[in-house]
């Protein structure tokens, strides 16, 4: 990345022009006492599916293409949420991955887009060797309700800018947004998975993901079982790799869902047994169900996984009901 081309700096271009489009998207901007902008996308307004193609955009800084395509589940049609990228390390680990825990007071939410680069709390961005000193800083939040300002003041601390020059978009999972921008993150788990096993993620030259979307849930925590579902037993992630393939077949068996005891439970189920607890949840079952490398040097194909479409049919609810 170029200095004129900083991961904050794309998001922020985007987010200059969400206010004219807010009664298009069925989101709302407000201004933040003590300084900052926050735009709800689906706390107390309705967002939609455009508002999380949105969302998605802005928080992979504007490197990735995301789109509502055509699938199948069970032979049934089915939206998919499909992401295409020629920068997938920049767009999916630097600016979109979900790796910052923003704990406030009363309020968490999960803090993933281009901020994190800012902050460079992650260990991800030491050993990638990355981090901005923006002017503007742009972050997503994946919570149940508006942050304060005091939550802003935090942000702004962690990442050196003044409050007034950070941007929230927030979007509970349980919202059409939300929900969707959380799907949009099949290429994002691949590539941390990849990462997490000591992959040299710079490998990877570009990406192509595809998730079902599914229902929007009655409550966040509904929403997070449906959401993880869709990527751990639905998501198909196609990359394109340089180097050898020996590499890639010793793991590739390690990149899928199936690769994790966990595997095999609806993900409400397997979170139940861990009491509720994300960090008792085995970390290799954060991955897509499927992962096909396409070596760009050699031009071999090495596919790993597989789609379970039993277990979505459970998740999401799909019974016929003619």
């Amino acid at each position: 990345m170029t200095e004129q081309d900083r991961l904050n700096d794309r998001a922020f271009q985007l987010v200059q022009n969400l206010a004219e489009k807010s009664d298009r998207l069925r989101i709302n901007q407000q201004a933040v006492p003590g300084g900052g902008t926050i735009f709800d996308f689906g706390v107390a307004v309705p967002g939609g599916i455009q508002a999380g193609l949105e969302l998605s955009r802005i928080c992979l800084a504007d490197l990735a293409a995301v789109s509502v395509v055509p699938g199948k589940i069970a032979g049934d049609d089915w939206p998919c949420v499909q992401i295409v990228s020629d920068f997938p390390v920049e767009a999916c680990l630097l600016s979109q991955y979900a790796g910052w825990q923003i704990s406030v007071g009363e309020f968490f939410g999960m803090g993933s887009g281009p901020m994190r680069a800012a902050a460079a709390r992650e260990e991800l961005f030491q050993r990638m060797d990355y981090r901005e000193s923006p002017t503007n800083v742009v972050g997503v939040l994946e919570a149940a309700s508006i942050p304060g300002s005091e939550v802003l003041a935090e942000i702004a601390e962690k990442t050196g800018v003044a409050p007034e020059s950070v941007t929230l978009l927030i979007a509970p999972t349980s919202s059409q947004a939300g929900n969707l921008q959380v799907v949009s993150r099949s290429v994002e788990t691949a590539l941390h998975k990849l990462f997490e096993l000591g992959f040299d993620a710079r490998r990877v030259q570009s990406a192509w993901g595809v998730a079902p979307l599914p229902p929007v849930a009655a409550n966040d925590l509904e929403g997070i079982g449906r959401t993880n579902d869709a990527i751990l037993y639905g998501a198909t992630v196609t990359v394109l790799v340089n180097g050898d393939d020996d590499s890639l077949l010793q793991i590739g068996p390690q990149v899928p869902s199936n690769s994790s005891n966990a595997y095999g439970k609806r993900f409400m189920e397997i979170f139940e047994l861990a009491n509720r607890d994300f960090y008792a949840i085995d970390p290799h079952l954060f991955s897509p169900a499927a992962i096909i490398f396409q070596n760009v040097d050699t031009g071999q194909i090495h596919r790993f996984g597989q789609v379970d479409e039993d277990i979505l049919k459970r998740s999401f609810g799909l019974q016929r009901t003619h």
